[in-house]
């Protein structure tokens, strides 16, 4: 028996990435078939019509419970056995229509029946709405599952659902089992699963290699900074690179952060939880690229070894820049990784990071910010949010900002001199780091909702890889 989804025209530990304990949970809330409960979707402007169109038991009941065209109305038939389920929404064509719904359904099998779109929508809102972070805290809930028409529907809403749930697990996971050697393995797990490549330079090797910013950033710490490299898909493929900043825990320094400021820097890692999801929904969905993934995997610690205000460094590139503040690490440890990107030459290259608080100021917590160097790669980018509810916002790397970066005595310095555009200023400083011939994109995200919305409690969260996937998959796959 199906969901029908009706609407009017006129009307609107490490995370083992292949075989988490989370993930198997995941993959079977959707499950293919043909027997379950029914459930109706309705917009709010169809249920009137819909309900002249039912039996007197079940206008009856939806009268009685005084259930009034809103929300979720579980429906009995004679014996008291639950028959129907209706829900009716406002927001039909929603990615997160059932965000709320699969935590408020009893347990059971539901079936669904409606146009791909609509399928993919509530499937992928049945997914995420059910997750929950429980690797210190069980999670006894049994969720209903949502029945789909064919495999191949579940497999590629299983695909989806689990690259974001990769980054919220990431990012969720305390900084103390969190750490750069975590992020190796978990990088690792993902290369084994797909048959990739990968190498790690670890500690001082760090400095016989010539990375010199992503050491000194992480020398302070006893867990051993490093640069986790892996390589996928056809040697032949377009190239395309994600870089990821993996500050795994922020103390910010000597110029430490106060207490408030430190409380969620766990999730300053969240960059390079974002390219590992986003890597392992390429991956799984066998895209035609020659995929690599940098990341940067530190901890900015405090100890008698840190990285000073008023220190130089010379970077990989050769560049030298000035320390102004060491709470700006994360422009550091990227700068080494994206001159490193620069020498295969990607037809892409794009970063992800928690990196300004600007960023948020501009544009809240829940719209991530980017820069690109690409008009065409970045008015594409967004209409591919747009198609896929993942928006993202474009900002201007406005030249002339370059020049609050510099130093009287090296290149660059790593802040601004003033506090104004600082997002922008952050993005300059890496847009230096980066060959002009190649196209980049730097995306700027908070990594975590601050607010429990539907399908998305407060915790660690995916920002816009799903409009980079939606946007790869368009361009690359023919």
């Amino acid at each position: 028996m199906p969901v029908t989804l009706l609407s009017y025209k006129n009307n609107p530990p490490q995370i083992d990435t292949s075989s988490s304990e989370h993930a198997s949970n995941m993959t079977e809330l959707l499950i293919s078939g043909a027997q379950g409960t029914p459930l109706t979707i309705l917009h709010t402007d169809a249920y009137s019509t819909w309900l002249a169109e039912q039996d007197t038991q079940t206008t009856n009941w939806l009268t009685t419970t005084q259930f009034n065209g809103k929300g979720m109305s579980l429906i009995p038939n004679g014996a008291g056995e639950l028959s129907q389920a209706i829900y009716v929404s406002s927001e039909l064509d929603s990615y997160w229509l059932c965000g709320d719904l699969v935590n408020q359904l009893p347990a059971g099998r539901y079936t669904i029946q409606g146009s791909d779109e609509q399928i993919k929508v509530a499937a992928f809102s049945w997914g995420l709405g059910a997750y929950k972070f429980d690797r210190y805290k069980r999670n006894d809930k049994v969720y209903p599952q949502l029945v789909l028409p064919t495999q191949a529907q579940v497999d590629e809403m299983n695909k989806l659902v689990r690259s974001v749930t990769i980054v919220r697990d990431l990012v969720n996971t305390p900084a103390a089992d969190m750490m750069p050697q975590h992020l190796g393995e978990t990088m690792e797990g993902l290369a084994k699963e797909f048959g990739a490549s990968i190498t790690q330079i670890v500690g001082d090797e760090l400095l016989e290699q010539n990375y010199p910013t992503i050491h000194m950033v992480g020398r302070a710490s006893e867990n051993l900074p490093r640069l986790i490299d892996m390589t996928w898909g056809d040697e032949n493929a377009p190239r395309v690179t994600l870089v990821g900043k993996g500050v795994c825990f922020d103390s910010g320094g000597l110029d430490l952060k106060p207490g408030a400021g430190m409380r969620l820097m766990k999730k300053d890692m969240g960059g390079a939880a974002h390219v590992i999801g986003l890597a392992h929904q390429i991956m799984a969905s066998n895209l035609p690229i020659r995929l690599r993934v940098l990341v940067p995997a530190v901890e900015n610690a405090v100890s008698a070894n840190a990285f000073r205000p008023g220190d130089v460094i010379k970077t990989r590139k050769g560049i030298t820049v000035e320390i102004d503040n060491t709470d700006a690490e994360g422009r550091l440890v990227l700068c080494d990784a994206l001159a490193e990107a620069n020498n295969d030459k990607p037809e892409l290259m794009i970063d992800f990071a928690t990196l300004t608080g600007a960023m948020r100021i501009a544009l809240g917590t829940e719209l991530p910010g980017f820069f690109s160097n690409d008009d065409q790669v970045a008015a594409d980018m967004t209409q591919s949010g747009l198609k896929v509810q993942d928006p993202i916002w474009r900002m201007p790397l406005h030249k002339p900002y370059l020049e609050l970066t510099g130093s009287d005595i090296a290149d660059l310095a790593n802040c601004g001199r003033v506090p104004q555009g600082g997002a922008i200023t952050a993005a300059l400083y890496l847009e230096s780091f980066v060959d002009a011939d190649i196209s980049w994109s730097h995306f700027d995200v908070m990594a975590w909702n601050t607010r429990k919305l539907p399908g998305r409690p407060i915790g660690g969260e995916a920002f816009g890889i799903r409009a980079v996937f939606d946007y790869l998959q368009t361009r690359f796959v023919k």
